[in-house]
C-alpha cells in the first residue's frame, strides 16, 4: 500500500508541474493561459482512455503501482477539472458567455472523443500484437 501511495504522490507532482509549465507556455505563446489547460485536459483524456483500453481485460500489462502512477497520479495532477471550471466561471463572470460556453462544450466533447480514441487505439494495438 505504501508503494502505491508513493507512486500516486510522485505521479501527481510530475503531472501538476507539467500542467503549470503548459499554462505558462500557452500564456506566453498564445496570450491565453486557458489554452494550456485545454491541451492537457484533451491529451489526458486520450491517455486515460488508452490506459483503460490497454488494461481492461489484461491487468498484467501494467503493474498496479505503475497504473496508479500514470492514471491517478500523473494524469490526475496533469488534468484539472477544478481549474477548467474556474476558467469557465471566469468567462461567465466577465460576461464572455459565448467564450465560456464554447470552451466548456469543446472541452467536454473533445475530451470524450479523445478518451474513446485512446481506448480504441489501445484495443487496435492489442489486436495487431495478439
Amino acid at each position: 500500500m505504501l508503494y502505491e501511495l508513493v507512486a500516486v504522490f510522485a505521479g501527481g507532482g510530475i503531472g501538476a508541474v507539467l500542467r503549470y509549465l503548459m499554462t505558462l507556455c500557452a500564456g506566453k505563446c498564445f496570450g491565453m493561459p486557458y489554452v494550456g489547460t485545454f491541451v492537457v485536459n484533451i491529451a489526458g483524456c486520450f491517455a486515460i482512455g488508452y490506459i483503460f483500453g490497454l488494461t481492461l481485460n489484461k491487468t498484467a500489462l501494467l503493474p498496479q503501482h505503475l497504473k496508479l502512477f500514470i492514471t491517478v497520479g500523473f494524469l490526475g495532477g496533469l488534468t484539472t477539472f477544478s481549474t477548467f471550471n474556474y476558467e469557465v466561471f471566469s468567462f461567465f463572470k466577465d460576461g464572455k458567455i459565448i467564450h465560456g460556453a464554447g470552451y466548456m462544450l469543446l472541452s467536454c466533447l473533445l475530451g470524450l472523443l479523445f478518451t474513446l480514441a485512446g481506448f480504441l487505439a489501445a484495443n487496435y494495438r492489442l489486436s495487431i500484437t495478439s
